[in-house]
């Protein structure tokens, strides 16, 4: 094989990896954003703020089952390889998806209705729980030593995207089909345009090479995917990535699923949907920057510059949200952004943590749990304390949780991450194996 021949299944295969966290994103994120809209379908309550609560209870039930996810990919990116982890992940979300679209309403089969929205978020759960660590694991393997925060942009400026096109389509839905439409039937038009997005995502990702490392140093070794070895010398690791992922966890449910609810609440459903539109469009466009940007100055003053800032202003622009256009625009970018500057580095910073041997299970574990139990947790408690006009307790929260997370990420960063001393910009190598 020519190595333009590599090349080119080198940029095949992370176009393809990119592509399908964007799947996972919408797929995953379409979700939060609809469940003031289906609500109400699958938990029928004279009380609306009870049919919201039961929804979320269904949002947490399905970050229950990312632990789940993330020890049996991540496991089978270290055992088998991470090409099948990264097959195995889009069907499960595909189907999920696929599943909430189809499901009836309440009114029409009675219990089984969110039993079946409780199936398909827990198809989600599982998938998304092993979606991050095989793809990082995968990206961060592909990528140049001096360019990988800029390789873990791509990965979140996909997920932005993703969040940016499940908007989208409920922004241009809701404006031709009117409110009643959209909460009648309206809303199941995104849970199954991702099924058909997984349909094309599997298809792709059948068809991309194992990475050249897990082939050269990983698929021989007798400890691949081992928890004892992992627990064994791997304890701080795990530690770090817990508290890191903690409190990225938690503003990312925040701004996900809590403010477009509390937006909703005050707003028109529409006019949300367009906020995150614009939001995540602009997010999208400086997520390369802010890559190229981490890659050049080091990840810990990247880390402090941005986690401070939020640090001040993530708790003012919650606690203003307001029912205008603009505001509710500079209260959900406020955190969007910051979400992506921490998954601009997190990628490499995870991924350094651990050998190649254990490095998906060593990820997917802690990350995978600690997400589960914050991003479950997190709108139920935003919810209940805004209805008890404690807010203000909850984001001082949030605050006390993005500093531990900045400490843990900057200790990380010291002990593992090596300083690049090559050139800026080095080509990546090009793959030595053939399509499987």
């Amino acid at each position: 094989m020519t190595r333009e021949d590599g090349t080119r299944l080198h940029r095949r295969a992370i176009g393809t990896t990119v592509a399908g966290n964007f799947v996972e994103y919408f797929d995953w994120l379409t979700f939060g954003l609809y469940i003031p809209l289906f609500a109400s379908q699958f938990f029928p309550a004279d009380n609306p703020v009870t049919s919201l609560l039961s929804a979320f209870g269904v949002f947490a039930a399905g970050m229950l089952f990312r632990p789940l996810g993330g020890i049996l990919l991540g496991r089978l990116a270290d055992r088998r390889g991470r090409k099948p982890a990264l097959v195995l992940s889009i069907i499960l979300m595909g189907g999920g998806s696929t599943l909430i679209g189809i499901a009836p309403a309440y009114s029409e089969i009675g219990i089984i209705a969110p039993f079946l929205l409780l199936l398909g978020r827990a198809a989600q759960g599982l998938s998304a729980g092993g979606e991050w660590p095989a793809a990082v694991t995968y990206l961060m393997e592909m990528a140049p030593a001096n360019r990988k925060c800029f390789y873990g942009s791509l990965f979140a400026m996909s997920a932005a995207l993703g969040a940016f096109a499940a908007a989208l389509v409920g922004g241009a839905l809701s404006s031709i089909l009117g409110n009643a439409a959209m909460a009648a039937w309206g809303w199941r038009v995104p849970f199954l345009l991702g099924g058909v997005f997984g349909i094309i995502l599997l298809f792709l990702r059948s068809r991309i090479a194992e990475s050249t490392e897990f082939d050269g140093k990983v698929r021989g070794e007798r400890t691949r995917g081992s928890f004892r070895k992992i627990f064994a010398l791997h304890r701080r690791s795990v530690l770090l990535v817990t508290v890191f992922v903690a409190g990225t966890t938690v503003v990312n449910s925040t701004w996900t699923a809590v403010v477009p609810s509390m937006a909703q609440a005050i707003s028109s459903p529409k006019t949300m949907f367009w906020v995150v539109v614009l939001v995540t469009g602009i997010v999208a466009l400086i997520q390369l920057p802010l890559g190229i940007v981490a890659d050049r100055i080091g990840v810990q003053p990247f880390l402090k510059v941005f986690g401070l800032g939020f640090a001040v202003v993530g708790p003012i622009a919650y606690l203003g949200i307001g029912p205008s256009f603009l505001n509710l625009a500079l209260t959900y970018g406020c955190g969007i952004l910051f979400v992506a500057c921490l998954t601009a580095v997190m990628p490499k910073v995870l991924a350094a943590m651990y050998p190649a041997d254990v490095r998906a299970t060593g990820i997917g574990l802690p990350h995978s749990v600690t997400t589960a139990v914050f991003g479950g947790v997190t709108p139920l408690l935003a919810t209940y304390l805004a209805s008890r006009g404690a807010s203000g307790w909850f984001i001082t929260g949030v605050v006390i949780g993005v500093l531990l997370a900045w400490a843990a990420a900057a200790s990380a960063a010291r002990r593992f991450v090596r300083p690049v001393v090559t050139d800026p910009v080095v080509a990546p190598k090009p793959l030595e194996v053939v399509e499987a």
